[in-house]
This record gives structure tokens, sequence and C-alpha cells, in this order.
């Protein structure tokens, strides 16, 4: 049951940097979600955030104890990829609601057991694509519907920063590396933009001098039915860069930033129609994840399931895994066509407004 003042309750599982200076400082910006819990592998971390926002707090050989504790209605799982199945998987079975970073999992066996769990148990499962609620893309998405720039042709996209070499993504081989980590964006930005699933998968990539463990620069094409194909480049080893490009029939999008959050970043895209006429349009800024919690909890709240589910998750990992096996091989992956019956519509829309931002306890931001 939610809280006594109706609010959804919420555990953070994982005090890593995306837990601490984004997820966190989010929840008290929403109407509907409080933070009561907390587990972690770092007794300083459990100690001063425990006081910091007034939560119970366990260790990682305590989940169990946590998930019966009474005092949670949902978890946020913000832990290393190849965690994820183990900590979302009995949260489900339990009945406790999941929001879970993505990618889902670091391989789709994995991604289908947690997606089952939340089937069998009937407890709500959202993947965390927070741009799924943020003013400018939803934005960009409605022009494109409404025939703006005509019928969508080809995206292009570039995606980089410079990973410390000491960060864990960093060593953790494909599946910590750049394509599941940043590649997740411009594959559910194009996904969701054309409102279509590839059917085929190409993929280069190399290392750079920094010996890092994954290859560390990856470009990737992605072909689409109707003639309408896609090509990102992502990069540990690069300067910070976020932009992609849509070419449609009768114009174009360009978006820049397009992928990050900040309390001063705001999403901004330029559209350009065939007769030379260019708008330049600006979203508000907005804690992007104060706004997928809020919807979170909206869904749990008025029992419904939520646009980014297990499904849209899974729908990324193929496309991911189908990555990594063109890297391997050297060849084309084809896909089978699958459908999606949701995607992202206007209600999902948040404006909400930085709180304080804290800063880091223990370890480091993972760019430099």
């Amino acid at each position: 049951m939610p809280s006594i003042e109706g609010k959804v309750r919420y555990g953070v599982v994982g005090a890593g940097w995306i837990s601490q200076c984004a997820f966190m400082p989010g929840v008290p910006q929403t109407t509907n979600s409080i933070l009561t819990a907390l587990v972690s592998g770092t007794p300083e971390k459990n100690e001063r955030l425990g006081i910091d926002y007034g939560l119970e707090t366990y260790t990682y050989d305590e989940y169990d104890k946590f998930l019966k504790s009474g005092l949670i209605d949902a978890v946020y799982i913000g832990l290393p990829n190849d965690q994820h199945r183990k900590f979302a998987e009995p949260a489900l079975k339990a009945g406790i609601h999941v929001l879970l970073e993505k990618p889902m999992a670091t391989s789709l066996e994995d991604a289908e057991a947690i997606e089952a769990a939340a089937k069998a148990s009937g407890a709500k499962l959202m993947i965390a694509y927070r741009l799924h609620c943020e003013p400018g893309t939803i934005s960009m998405i409605e022009a494109i519907r409404n025939g703006e720039i005509g019928k969508p042709r080809y995206f292009t996209s570039t995606f980089s920063q410079t990973v410390k070499a000491s960060n864990y993504r960093a060593k953790s081989g494909y599946w910590g590396g750049p394509v599941p980590d940043m590649g997740n964006y411009p594959i559910n930005a194009v996904r969701n933009l054309f409102e279509a699933e590839p059917i085929e998968v190409a993929a280069i990539g190399s290392r750079t001098d920094r010996n890092l463990g994954c290859e560390d620069t990856i470009s990737v094409i992605l072909k689409f039915t109707e003639g309408r194909q896609a090509s990102f480049t992502l990069s540990y080893s690069s300067d910070s860069e976020e932009v992609f490009h849509l070419v449609g029939s009768e114009g174009g999008i360009k978006a820049k930033p397009c992928f990050g959050f900040s309390p001063d970043l705001a999403i901004t895209y330029e559209i350009s129609k065939k007769d030379g006429e260019t708008e330049t349009r600006t979203a508000p800024v907005t804690d992007q994840f104060a706004g997928e919690t809020d919807y979170f909890s909206d869904c749990i709240l008025n029992d419904r399931d939520p646009e980014p589910n297990g499904e849209e998750g899974i729908l990324d990992m193929r496309v991911l895994a189908a990555v990594e096996r063109a890297l391997e091989t050297g060849t084309v992956q084809k896909l089978e066509p699958v459908p999606r019956q949701r995607r992202i519509d206007k209600s999902m829309r948040r404006e909400i407004a930085y709180g304080k931002q804290p800063e880091m306890i223990g370890g480091e931001p993972p760019i430099e």
C-alpha cells in the first residue's frame, strides 16, 4: 500500500552516481513519490544517505529482508547492467514494482526472465527511459506524426564522452561498453521516431591507445522497412558530443542536445521544411528523473501499465545483442520483423523543476 499521504514508497538499490546524483534528488520533486529505504554495499553511503533522506538502510546481503520490510511499494535499480536480473527478478516475484535502469540486462535471456517475472506476479515493470517523459522529445515525435517533415527517411547520430579508464564500464567488455551504455539512446530514439523496428544490423568497432576493456569507438547501421535506415557512432574515448539528425521526404529535424540531462540542459531541436523555412524549438528544462518517477508512480496508483515496459526494453535488447554478434562476426545480422503495440504519447509529458543538487558520497563521477 502507498504511504499515508498516498505516495508510492521507493527503495533504492545501488548507491552509485546515477542513484545519488540523479534519481534520489528527483524523487522529492514529485508530488506522488517518496524515498523510504536504500540498499548499498558501502557503510558510509548507507549512513550519510540514510540521514540525508531519512531512510532505512540495508546491505546487499539483507536484500530479502529489504523486500519483506513493508517499507516499499517499488524499487529503483541503478546497478551495473550484469546485476539487473539478480535484483529485479526477486523484487517482481515479491510483488514489488520495479523501475529498472537501461539496458534491461546483459542478455536477452535475462531480459526475458525479468519480463516473465513481472507478468507472472502482476507487479509493474518500467524501464527507465527518462526521455519518454521529456517535453522536447515528445514535441519531436508529435511533429513527425503531424507530417511536418514528410515521411522519415534516415537518421544519423553521434554520442561520445571520455569515460575514465578506472570506471567499471570501461573494464567490463561489450555489455559494459559504449553500445549498451550509450547506444541505447540513438537506438531507442530512432525506433520511436520511425515508430518501427529494425530488420538488419551491421557494426564495426575499434580500440584507441587508452587500452580500455572494450572496443571504445563503434559505428552501427540499422536497416528498417520502407527504405528507412539509421546510423550512429559512439565513443568512450572522445570529446563530449550528442546530436542527431533525422531527414524526411519534406524536411528534417536536428536535435542538440538530445540525450543528456542536467539542471542547465534543455532538449533543443531545429526543424526545417521543404520550402526552406527553419524554426528552432526549445523545451523547458526539466528534471527527467523526477519526470519518469512521477509517471511510473501515476501508473502504479492508477493501475496502468507503463509505456516503456518490459517489451520496450526487450526490443532494444534484441538490437544490442545483434550489434554484439555483428562485431564478433563481421556480418550483417538479420532480425525478424516485430510489431510494437505502444509508443510514446503526450499524456506522458512531465515538466518538473530541479531541486538542490547533491555532492556525491564516495567514489567519483564516471566521466573525465
